[in-house]
């Protein structure tokens, strides 16, 4: 996978670099856990990358969360287009520390710009997504009772940034609505019911490159056997150039199939075009 992942790079920093490059520095997002453009744990309005309209952008990032029991692998590659259109991929995989059992997941997404701009519109940016997810080993969320090991979520974000609002700093908010079967993410399966969920993200620009925020996840909770709690975690991210930036966070997980108080670590590395 990181040699997958590498190669990818490359091939979007030769195909991309005469094309991207005019938003504002920290303004093509990283990368949450299912891809595409956002924070941490929940997608925003942004397009990924750093290509405006006329142009193209692109990303891949590799995240590594590690909470009490658990710990998730993501892998990604994402392509923005004029700003407007972005696809994606990512590949999870979920190690279920002290039963040597993996569960791995595959999300392809797509996302839409409908109106407005982060920076210069009076209205947010709104963007509808799609994220199509496959879960690749169904035996144990079959057996705490999911239906199906595919399902497919929607959502609807918006984002805006207001200039010096917040202690003279620039601030980012974030809010988004979806629609979804998954159970914790599509790693424990999916079922028959859903649901809509809120999720939410507040940033404060610190100065040039340095970022740190706030965000939250709503999730259902579908399964009988086990209970399925919200998400939340406070972070700090980084941008040194376009190219590259880093994420660290504090997370809270709640309680995962049957294991409580899962807490931990995130960090994320991404790539930008």
């Amino acid at each position: 996978m990181a040699r997958w992942l590498a190669m990818t790079f490359l091939c979007l920093a030769t195909c991309l670099s005469a094309h991207a490059g005019s938003k504002i520095l920290g303004t093509g997002a990283v990368s949450p856990i299912e891809g595409g453009a956002g924070g941490g744990i929940a997608p925003w309005a942004l397009i990924t990358g750093y290509g405006s309209d006329g142009e193209w952008g692109g990303s891949v990032f590799h995240t590594r969360v590690e909470v009490d029991d658990f710990g998730l692998d993501v892998s990604g590659v994402a392509v923005g287009w004029q700003d407007r259109l972005e696809l994606s991929y990512a590949r999870q995989t979920l190690d279920v520390q002290g039963l040597s059992l993996d569960i791995e997941q595959d999300v392809v997404a797509a996302k839409y710009r409908l109106a407005g701009e982060l920076l210069y519109s009076s209205i947010p940016q709104v963007s509808l997504g799609v994220q199509h997810k496959n879960n690749r080993d169904f035996a144990v969320p079959e057996l705490l009772g999911a239906d199906d090991d595919t399902g497919t979520d929607v959502y609807l974000a918006a984002s805006k940034l207001w200039f010096a609002a917040l202690a003279r700093r620039n601030l980012l908010v974030n809010a988004a609505v979806r629609y979804t079967h998954a159970n914790e993410t599509g790693l424990l399966g999916f079922d028959d019911d859903a649901s809509v969920v809120f999720e939410g993200s507040a940033v404060v620009f610190l100065n040039d490159r340095w970022v740190a925020g706030v965000e939250y996840r709503q999730k259902p909770d579908h399964l009988r056997a086990v209970e399925e709690t919200d998400w939340w975690h406070v972070f700090t991210g980084y941008f040194p150039n376009k190219h590259f930036s880093v994420v660290l966070a504090r997370a809270d997980l709640g309680d995962i199939a049957g294991f409580e108080d899962q807490t931990g670590w995130y960090l994320s590395l991404q790539g930008h075009m």
